[in-house]
């Protein structure tokens, strides 16, 4: 947090920042094609914000209408994904992607959403060996 008490965030090479004026109501991990593909990644964290929570505070955000209903907001500099909207299935919402948060640790996922259509090999992350840098690099 900073010191006025709001939780910022923004993309990649600061062309873009945000605040939000409290701490997420809900935070979820989302297997969904749609983000799959915006990502090009098996899964998005997602901070669930109210819209007046919720504020550009340097640049402007490029939105993409990925599906019907649904923006998807970016920085046209980096191409870092920011947040998402839709207010016909998420009216009043601003869903904010959790790792574009400067201190994204400080909030943990409680639900896992559109598991229909998960990679397979997600359930088996766990399983496979993990290094804290590249191998052969630690």
């Amino acid at each position: 947090m900073s010191e006025t008490g709001q939780i910022q965030g923004g993309c990649q090479c600061g062309a873009v920042r945000y605040t939000l004026a409290n701490a997420p109501e809900r935070i979820s991990v989302c297997h969904c094609r749609d983000c799959q593909k915006s990502a090009g990644a098996p899964l998005v964290a997602w901070a669930m914000v109210p819209t007046p929570d919720f504020t550009v505070t340097k640049g402007k955000a490029q939105a993409f209408n990925s599906s019907g209903d649904s923006f998807r907001y970016f920085c046209s500099q980096c191409g870092t994904g920011l947040y998402y909207i839709n207010e016909t299935y998420l009216p009043g919402i601003v869903d904010v992607q959790l790792m574009t948060l400067d201190t994204p640790e400080k909030f943990e996922p409680g639900a896992q959403v559109q598991t229909v259509e998960q990679a397979p090999w997600v359930v088996h992350l766990s399983e496979i060996p993990a290094f804290k840098r590249h191998p052969g690099t630690e």
